[in-house]
């Protein structure tokens, strides 16, 4: 299967909004009346302020989502300086187990690397434990300094993945 990581674009931010909020709803995350998937349909807003990228077949639908953001951006909520982070990443219910979700995470490594940023860092549920499992296999690892509660029944867990620096070459 040929996947590309695209920007989102204008004509389908309501579809990727409705992708987003449905598989937090089918992976049982959020109930039906959770306010936040009010923030996960709005894909226009997160377009507006962050980078949203797609994964799709050529001239597909979208198959998967996630929102890049970097340190001090307005969807960054734990990235420091020099730090990028990605949230709400999705993958269609027919998309799973096809590597959707995996080819999006390492457009985000990319291109936190092409911006010179030296870690990727991101929240998860303690449930999303196949999420977990990607991550790790990327080489992200707990990171519990970045655990936090956006409200007191919701932990939060940290996930960073340092970046290496590009080697400094000297014309001589």
């Amino acid at each position: 299967m040929d996947i590309t990581v695209r920007a989102a674009g204008h004509a389908e931010l309501t579809a990727v909004g409705e992708l987003t909020a449905a598989a937090y709803r089918v992976d049982g995350l959020l109930d039906a009346g959770d306010p936040y998937l009010d923030t996960l349909a709005d894909a226009a807003r997160r377009a507006a302020g962050a980078e949203l990228l797609v994964a799709s077949e050529p001239k597909g639908p979208p198959l998967g989502t996630v929102t890049f953001a970097v340190a001090g951006g307005a969807f960054a909520e734990v990235a420091q300086p020099g730090e990028a982070e990605f949230r709400m990443l999705a993958v269609a219910a027919e998309a799973r187990g096809r590597g959707v979700g995996e080819t999006l995470v390492r457009a985000c490594v990319e291109r936190a690397r092409h911006l010179g940023l030296r870690r990727v860092v991101l929240s998860t549920q303690p449930a999303m434990r196949t999420a977990h499992r990607l991550y790790e296999r990327l080489g992200f690892a707990r990171d519990p300094a970045l655990d936090w509660r956006p409200v007191p029944e919701v932990p939060l867990w940290g996930f960073a993945l340092p970046l290496p620096h590009p080697e400094i070459r000297h014309n001589i």
